[in-house]
């Protein structure tokens, strides 16, 4: 059985997000996407039980998704996996280097892990959480940037943070 795993810190999961997880779905049998801690962003908007209920919510439609989460390093988890390939999403020149970078030194702790990218749709080569999270702030339209399902669960924690 073929297994990816979808790894990132989904605060919260947009409609780029979804787009790789669907088109990982359609290449391996079972998809894996893991909600992981990034040390590098250190006040996330939604907790990691929020983000969980949001990411499984968008992708109950897929079959062979399921939802993890791990709070250690992406090589360490991957290893429950036998052969399992990470995917990752790439919407620009800036986001290989980083990405390239990652692999090497999950490669370095996991050897046999192997990474797989996938280009952006076009449509979604400008969408981040961090634009959605921002927009959010200032209560733009969230449609078509991230799931329908879980519009309201980013506006309401978006009015939250605004009183703060």
């Amino acid at each position: 059985m073929s297994i990816a795993i979808c790894p990132g810190s989904y605060d919260p999961i947009t409609l780029g997000h979804l787009n790789i997880i669907r088109r990982a779905s359609r290449i391996f049998d079972r998809v894996v996407v893991c909600v992981m801690h990034n040390a590098a962003k250190p006040s996330p908007m939604f907790t990691v039980e929020e983000k969980l209920d949001m990411v499984q919510r968008a992708v109950s439609r897929y079959p062979n998704v399921v939802v993890d989460t791990s709070d250690g390093l992406l090589a360490e988890y991957a290893r429950q996996f036998q052969g399992a390939v990470i995917v990752k999403g790439l919407r620009a020149a800036s986001d290989f280097e980083y990405e390239f970078q990652m692999n090497l030194i999950n490669k370095k702790i996991n050897p046999e892990m192997e990474t797989m990218f996938l280009t952006a749709s076009e449509k979604y080569t400008f969408l981040s959480s961090s634009v959605v999270r921002e927009m959010a702030m200032y209560g733009a339209d969230l449609t078509g940037l991230v799931p329908n399902e879980i519009i309201g669960d980013i506006q309401r924690k978006a009015q939250l943070w605004r009183k703060k």
